[in-house]
């Protein structure tokens, strides 16, 4: 799928780009909970772009350069920014 088809809301992503940026890990506290977040700027073979939403381990994954590929993945909306993450039930690849 590409970045200009993905669309807030929706699910069942299949997702596949090129890391161009990789934002500042932030570390949050939510129930209890310590965990960690990034933010990375991904380029799909058309050249658009879409913020992807990388969570704890899947931070560590990744780095600029390296192409990955979401499996049913999720986008979500954030001050009207479409924002890509393999979310609960997908799943991220380095490939």
């Amino acid at each position: 799928m590409l970045c200009k088809e993905i669309q807030p809301r929706m699910g069942k992503i299949e997702f596949s780009g090129k890391i161009l940026e990789k934002e500042e890990v932030r570390e949050f506290e939510k129930f209890g909970k310590t965990g960690r977040v990034c933010n990375v700027i991904c380029e799909d073979k058309d050249g658009d772009k879409i913020k992807v939403t990388l969570w704890n381990e899947e931070i560590d994954k990744v780095n600029v350069g390296d192409k990955i590929k979401i499996t049913n993945g999720y986008c979500s909306e954030f001050q009207g920014e479409k924002q890509l993450s393999a979310g609960k039930y997908g799943k991220l690849e380095v490939l």
